[in-house]
Order: structure tokens, then sequence, then C-alpha cells
């Protein structure tokens, strides 16, 4: 249809001829619809072709919160590792957002839980073990106070502690004996049997202090002299080294048995021995039998 010619006296009839569906998207300039030639709301979204909004299409490329509705993004919609903790308020996961039993051990860094973290019925909650404690039993320790937390079974605190009163020995004369030979102070050598010597340092005749602390010892002898003599002077001693320790005088009468006992605090390597004088005039033997013996204990602190 061609208006060339016409007047604007045929403006009504051009109207007339502008009816519905005739100006085609070929009639109309590129760029000659603007914005201000749209009136609010007239573009509606039955009039948007499907995916013709892009995202080149929104401002600044972005869609705001302002333009979402309530619930309408979900799970489906976030692709995969989408969510990352910057995009967490705080950076952080609240406890509500747990799912029971969904942190393991894994997710946990060594030295993450500490004695702040441990409520104080993790002990006092616990149930009684109900018996004696037994060497089996399991203890948790600070290696070293390194900080690194081991196992250790409740035998090893004997090794620590000296174990119930240990070292400890005893030896004694069995069969054979010891001449004492008189107005002479004589180390008693013969023990030929031990009973215990838990930790091998007795020996020689003499006990070698293994380790410092308070020992306790208690020294027997007999003598298988019969011989009816009397006011005679027998003396028994426990040394140190060569400090006497103790000592033990009797008057002497048809064998003689007597003891001493001595306790003292003493040094690693300290030669503990037993020693006996008499002048009952001539040599004097030592009973076996057991009868003659000398033993000695460290006490457990």
């Amino acid at each position: 249809m061609s208006y060339i010619g016409r007047t604007p006296t045929n403006a009504a009839l051009i109207a007339s001829d502008l009816a519905d569906g005739i100006v085609g998207t070929t009639k109309i300039a590129a760029d000659a619809v603007t914005a201000a030639k749209i009136a609010d709301n007239a573009v509606v979204t039955a009039a948007i072709n499907a995916d013709a909004v892009t995202d080149a299409k929104i401002a600044d490329d972005v869609v705001g919160t302002e333009h979402l509705t309530a619930n309408e993004v979900d799970t489906a919609a976030l692709g995969a590792d989408a969510v990352t903790s910057a995009e967490l308020a705080d950076d952080a996961v609240d406890s509500e957002h747990y799912t029971d039993g969904s942190i393991d051990t894994a997710h946990l860094a060594d030295g993450q839980v500490t004695i702040g973290k441990l409520a104080t019925a993790v002990l006092t909650g616990a149930t009684d073990i109900g018996a004696a404690i037994v060497d089996a039993d399991l203890l948790l320790i600070d290696d070293g106070a390194g900080g690194t937390l081991r196992k250790t079974a409740a035998s090893r605190l004997k090794t620590y502690t000296g174990g119930v009163n240990t070292p400890a020995f005893l030896a004694y004369v069995n069969s054979s004996t010891q001449t004492i030979a008189n107005n002479s102070t004589v180390k008693i050598t013969n023990y030929n049997a031990e009973e215990f010597d838990t930790d091998n340092a007795f020996s020689g005749g003499q006990f070698t202090v293994p380790v410092t602390g308070r020992y306790v010892f208690h020294a027997n002898v007999s003598t298988d002299d019969s011989a009816a003599i009397t006011n005679k002077q027998f003396n028994i001693q426990i040394k140190a080294g060569s400090t006497t320790i103790s000592s033990n005088t009797i008057l002497k009468a048809p064998y003689t048995q007597f003891g001493i006992s001595a306790m003292a605090l003493l040094n690693a390597n300290t030669v503990i021995s037993m020693h006996m004088y008499q002048d009952s005039g001539s040599n004097v033997n030592l009973e076996g039998n057991r009868r003659t013996f000398f033993g000695g204990f460290r006490l457990t602190e």
C-alpha cells in the first residue's frame, strides 16, 4: 500500500489503514522504538520469547536478592561445589547445620580436641572400674610432657615407683660354712644360696645399691661352736662402703645366734656388706641351714 502523493487531509484514511497487524517489523526503522515510546507495563511476559532474557540483558549481569522469590533457589539450582566457605556468613557453618554423626575423626585436625573441650563428666561421669587395678589395665600418659598421648599398662608403673619394695635380695649360708678367726673382724662372704635378687645386685657377699633411695637391711649369724665360753665378745656390723651403719654386740654363749637391722638413705653404687668380730680365743664357724643370712630392700616412695 502506498501513500505517495496523499495530502494531510487524508490523515484519517492513513490512520484507518494502520489496523492491527498492518505495520510489521520490516516497516520499523532500526532503533525507532525507544524506551520513551513504550508505555509503563506495556511489555508483559507473554510477549517475551523463552530464553530471550540473557545475562547480558540484566543490569551488571547480576540477579540481586531483590529479584528472588523466597525459597526460589533450591539445591538443584546450585552447581556442584558452588557454595564455598566464602559464601557463608562469617565463613562458618554453625552447629544447627550439622547432621548427627556427620563429623568424624577424619575431619578433626591433630590437636583440635583440647582439655578445654572436654566436659568434666568425661571423668566424673565414667563408670568406676569396680575392682582392684591390675597389670593389664591401660592408662593414658603424655609421653615426656611433649604433648603426645600414649597408652601404658598399669604394670609399667612398677618400673617408675620401684615396684613393690624393690630392688630386694635375700642370701643365706646353706650347707658350707665360713671361719671367723679369733680377735678379727671378717667380712661374711660365704652366702652360697639366694632366695631372690630382683636386680641381680647381690654378688660376692655384698649388695651394690642399684638406685638411690631409702633401704632396709636385716642380717643374722649363727655359730656352731658348742664350747661353753662366756664373757667373750661377738659383734656383727652392716657397712655402707667403709662406714658402719648398724652394729650389735653380745657376749658369747654356746650356739650363739643373733641378728641386726639397719635403715639408711643410700646413693646408687654404694656397696653394702656384713661383717663379724669375735674374741672367743679360737676360730668360730658360721652355721648353715639358712641360720646365717643377709637381706634387704628399697622402700617404695
